[in-house]
């Protein structure tokens, strides 16, 4: 095939009505806008605003109030009592996003991870997450674990 056997698709193109060029088009003296009135003239009709007087639906609905953070980042929480259910009696040491993963505690590993403080953990556990609140730090390196934290992608 070359760059001069390119043909759109059947149907695809649609050729351009020409108004008004005589009675024989069927497009001719009032162009298919019929005989007089608001359709009839330029720049007439109603725009898409216009509900006939109703009041119209934009202004009827509240205003979006505030703004939005583009750059906001959202984190997937993760208690303590969680990890400890999980990995309290496994010989599971190291905690990651992708473990967590795995674990069906969260659905996806690219998004950041919380860990909270919420629950008692007794095992010595390596935690890599993306944040970590100070009493999940604090309890978790009581139990003899350690904390990494993981930049934000």
């Amino acid at each position: 095939m070359q760059l001069h056997d390119l043909n759109p698709a059947p149907g695809s193109k649609k050729r351009r009505t020409r108004v008004g060029r005589g009675t024989a088009s069927g497009k001719g003296k009032t162009c298919g806008r019929g005989m007089k009135g608001q359709g009839a003239r330029s720049g007439g009709g109603k725009g898409p605003y216009f509900e006939g007087g109703q009041l119209p639906l934009v202004r009827r609905l509240p205003f979006r109030r505030g703004f939005t953070n583009i750059h906001r980042v959202e984190y997937k929480p993760v208690n303590l009592s969680r990890l400890q259910e999980l990995f309290g009696d496994s010989d599971v040491r190291e905690v990651t996003p992708e473990i967590l993963v795995e674990a069906g505690v969260i659905k996806r590993s690219d998004k950041a991870v919380a860990i909270l403080g919420n629950g008692e953990l007794t095992v010595p556990l390596t935690v890599k997450a993306h944040r970590f609140s100070k009493s999940a730090q604090a309890k978790i390196e009581a139990a003899g674990g350690k904390v990494e934290v993981l930049p934000l992608s």
